[in-house]
């Protein structure tokens, strides 16, 4: 599992030299800190409010877009 992690932060860490206008977390970057804090705000909020459904695939997927933008977070800082 780290080996996959240490490939994510990889690419996570490549975009942030990316162009804004090509890459959807170079344009994070670039917006800075709280554009990213704001994602991650959205997306824990979605995750509780796909848990309180009780719907099992959107919890999954709300998830994964909370770990992602968490690591996008842990990246830039």
């Amino acid at each position: 599992m780290s080996d996959i992690l240490n490939k994510l932060v990889a690419v996570l860490e490549a975009r942030k030299g990316a162009d804004p206008e090509s890459s959807y977390v170079a344009g994070l970057y670039a917006k800075g800190l709280d554009a990213i804090l704001k994602k991650v705000g959205e997306e824990a909020t979605e995750t509780v409010i796909a848990a309180k459904e009780g719907n099992a695939e959107q919890i999954i997927h709300e998830t994964a877009d909370l770990w992602f933008h968490t690591l996008v977070l842990l990246v830039d800082q």
